[in-house]
């Protein structure tokens, strides 16, 4: 077992001039020996520690997304919208989405997102302790879907804890966030930097008809102030902005790092200034859907109901 794999951590953890970035044959065959546990504990933290410094390729991207598609127990779910949120959580601001299912279900949309066990690095609220939470009080759309990873990819889910023993990003950080459980045409996410952009679109947009990226609020797809979004589709990518007050929206933090029950509180009892910020990301998701022509449309609707 150990031998098999001393190849793959040799590959992406000899130092730069004896690394050499993997093939998408030979990435998919290393990330099925980890989710298979065909390696040792510290062989798997020592072969994600060595790809993240390499750094990732996007074909090492796509090798480790086609290994991940042999274990995904998928659920389709029609008419859905994958958003597509990091696992180490949010630090700054309150989830959106459970208040964004309560706008589109009018639209015969449905919302999907999928959480696990916090993952390193920035440990705020996970989308798991959210979803959990309202489950727990009967407090949770019927078009809200959540898809936990300890039961649609357990293998991804079981080395939760040699990767919070590392306790840094590795490349899976990139990828797990949109793993299409529910077969989604349509799908968000978030990127820091815009470089990144790019490198998503190379790894995601064959993946959905329609991918939409944005640069927003903690690497998530949630706008609270002014950011770019891409939407790409049919080979074509296309740039927008947008800012909330455009739309006279003056949405204010009170908080430096937010807790469970701060989320969850913000969530249940929304001010004024935080449903205008729910809806203002409710309309940009109905123009990507094709609901409206434009999010200004989108959010004028949306104001009057």
């Amino acid at each position: 077992m150990s031998n098999r794999f001393h190849k793959v951590i040799k590959a992406v953890g000899t130092g730069v001039k004896h690394n050499h970035n993997l093939t998408i044959d030979e990435m998919e065959v290393a990330m099925d020996m980890v989710l298979n546990k065909n390696a040792y504990p510290e062989q798997i933290s020592a072969f994600l520690l060595g790809w993240r410094m390499k750094p990732e390729t996007v074909d090492e991207f796509k090798g480790a997304l086609n290994s991940f598609d042999k274990f995904i127990k998928r659920t389709p779910v029609n008419n859905s919208i994958e958003i597509g949120y990091p696992y180490d959580g949010n630090v700054n601001n309150p989830y959106l989405f459970p208040l964004i299912s309560q706008y589109i279900k009018d639209y015969d949309l449905n919302i999907v997102v999928s959480g696990d066990k916090l993952q390193p690095a920035k440990f705020g609220v996970t989308v798991k302790e959210i979803c959990d939470s309202l489950k727990s009080n009967n407090n949770i759309e019927k078009n809200l879907y959540y898809f936990n990873r300890e039961d649609y990819f357990k293998e991804l889910s079981d080395i939760t804890t040699i990767r919070g023993r590392l306790g840094l990003r590795t490349g899976i950080n990139s990828i797990e966030r949109l793993l299409n459980p529910a077969n989604s045409k349509v799908a968000f996410l978030g990127v820091f930097h815009k470089p990144f952009v790019q490198k998503y679109v190379e790894i995601f947009s064959n993946r959905y008809d329609k991918l939409v990226i944005v640069k927003g609020n903690e690497g998530t797809p949630e706008i609270f102030s002014k950011c770019k979004y891409w939407i790409i589709e049919n080979g074509k990518t296309q740039e927008y902005i947008i800012d909330p007050i455009d739309f006279g929206i003056n949405y204010k933090k009170s908080w430096d790092r937010i807790t469970l029950e701060e989320s969850l509180y913000e969530i249940n009892n929304p001010s004024e200034e935080f449903i205008k910020i729910v809806k203002l990301n409710v309309a940009m998701i109905l123009f990507v859907y094709g609901k409206v022509e434009t999010v200004e449309e989108g959010y004028d609707k949306l104001v009057k109901n």
